[in-house]
């Protein structure tokens, strides 16, 4: 499907929006509509803090949807639906920066790095906002999700783990994973290490 395609007004088959000018048919499987109605959100939300507009979110994750429903019957018998359609999320937006040469909006853009510097102190009270943005891009997949879903896009624990099909604590293992990453990356001191007091030994 073209981009211009993509933006064409809807025909008579043509009813769920997968954003305001793209369209799908409508005899979709009903489990398909209720992904998309349960995800959409999330996964356009992660596209623009990536990009920095809702337009070049919205035109890629309608290639990921399209993409997603071509194959839902493999994600479905792969029994593992979220873990599979993240991973052509996190695919798409990757191969759409590298092919503009650019890095993610939220390193760049002004507004989103502003949201981002304003969770700073939940982050281990980093210092170096251009270092943790930069660090935060170089997080392992799922860390980086958790990172990105729960402090930049600020989704509570409950809907980070239904977003991504895992559920809290698996949510707790990753954010406290990335964060130690993010820690040791920037040179933090652990603050889980209490100074010794007097009359503990060496």
């Amino acid at each position: 499907m073209s981009h211009d395609d993509a933006q064409e007004g809807p025909s008579p088959e043509y009813g769920l929006g997968l954003a305001q000018s793209m369209y799908v048919p409508l005899d979709l499987p009903i489990d398909f509509e209720a992904f998309y109605l349960g995800h959409q959100e999330a996964f356009h939300a992660y596209a623009e803090v990536h990009f920095g507009t809702r337009a070049a979110a919205e035109e890629v994750i309608h290639g990921v949807f399209l993409e997603i429903h071509a194959g839902w019957t493999e994600l479905l018998s792969a029994g593992h639906v979220e873990q599979g359609a993240w991973a052509i999320v996190r695919r798409a937006v990757h191969d759409r920066l590298e092919s503009e040469g650019r890095a993610p909006a939220f390193i760049i853009n002004g507004p989103i790095a502003q949201a981002l510097a304003t969770t700073k102190d939940r982050l281990q009270r980093m210092q170096s906002t251009t270092g943790l943005y930069e660090a935060i891009a170089d997080l392992p997949g799922r860390q980086f999700e958790v990172i990105v879903l729960r402090y930049l896009l600020g989704y509570p624990t409950t809907k980070v783990a239904w977003f991504m099909g895992i559920d809290d604590r698996t949510v707790g293992h990753h954010l406290r994973r990335g964060k130690e990453r993010l820690r040791i990356k920037l040179g933090m001191p652990d603050e889980r290490k209490k100074p010794k007091q007097k009359g503990e030994g060496p």
